[in-house]
């Protein structure tokens, strides 16, 4: 202890900041769980009454089936999108960096803005979708209006929004790859999905599943999109899970209830978070 005792004061600030901003709300909030709290009067050990409530709300279950909806519908767009628009650019010649920055520019937009921007882009009137569909002799759409296309219109901005870094995390991984299993696939005639299959997948399956992982642990925390163009509507077609979580908190004023769904929540993302923990483990072994 002496010998390090340089170390740990260097430590101890960082482990002091942990401590108050990121572990003491975490056990506060697994109090507050078990609590009826308002900030208003003092809080009452209410035990499980919080979770019942929950799981009495038809908005909970419409919550986790909204979030698992869009889950797997940015798996199918935000996962694919990157590693396709990775293998392209890895395949060019000329003009790379440009590229590579012309991909990555979306992430450098406050989430805010870019919902902000992509609302006014929606916008059933002289927003830019219509504007161009009603110049082309198209039909329109009712985007964020309608309940049939509000989520996949949600999930095209998280789509456009992040695909930026994870696409140079592809190309970094790309990168890896031995060129000489190229050239011996070039030689026996493979085509570029053969390649794309064969080699370029397998070679980078770890990356691919570390992604994965990450991905959907990020995208069932959305908030800021849902909340800033829907408001969870149309007929709460887009109420996530940290929707409820805040309008219990914010619009309810029931701290309890709200601390409750993000216990459930935390759970449900421990398991994605082991999962990551233990392949990432298993890799560097």
């Amino acid at each position: 202890m002496r010998r390090h005792v340089t170390a740990y004061g260097f430590l101890s600030a960082a482990l002091v900041v942990f401590a108050v901003f990121s572990w003491y709300p975490i056990v506060r909030g697994v109090v507050l769980s078990f609590q009826q709290v308002n900030f208003v009067t003092s809080p009452d050990w209410v035990g499980w009454e919080n979770f019942e409530r929950l799981f009495a709300d038809p908005l909970f279950g419409v919550a986790w089936r909204n979030t698992l909806y869009f889950t797997l519908l940015a798996l199918v767009l935000g996962f694919g999108v990157p590693f396709l628009t990775a293998v392209v650019l890895n395949e060019l010649r000329h003009a790379k960096g440009y590229f590579r920055l012309l991909v990555y520019l979306p992430v450098m937009l406050p989430p805010v803005v870019t919902a902000l921007l992509w609302k006014w882009f929606y916008d059933p009137g002289p927003g830019l979708f219509n504007s161009v569909l009603r110049g082309l002799g198209l039909p329109t759409s009712q985007w964020l209006d309608s309940a049939d296309t509000s989520m996949i219109s949600l999930v095209l901005v998280i789509t456009w929004a992040n695909m930026g870094s994870a696409t140079l995390i592809y190309l970094a991984a790309l990168q890896t790859i031995p060129g000489e299993l190229y050239e011996a696939a070039d030689l026996d005639g493979a085509g570029i999905v053969k390649k794309v299959w064969h080699i370029t997948i397998p070679q980078t399956k770890f990356v691919i599943l570390m992604l994965l992982l990450l991905q959907v642990v990020a995208t069932m925390q959305v908030f800021t999109e849902p909340f800033i163009m829907t408001g969870g509507g149309p007929e709460e077609s887009t109420v996530t899970v940290l929707l409820l979580l805040y309008r219990y908190a914010f619009y309810y004023n029931d701290f309890g209830t709200a601390s409750a769904l993000s216990l459930i929540l935390f759970a449900v993302l421990g398991v994605f978070s082991f999962l990551y923990l233990k392949i990432t483990k298993k890799a560097d072994a």
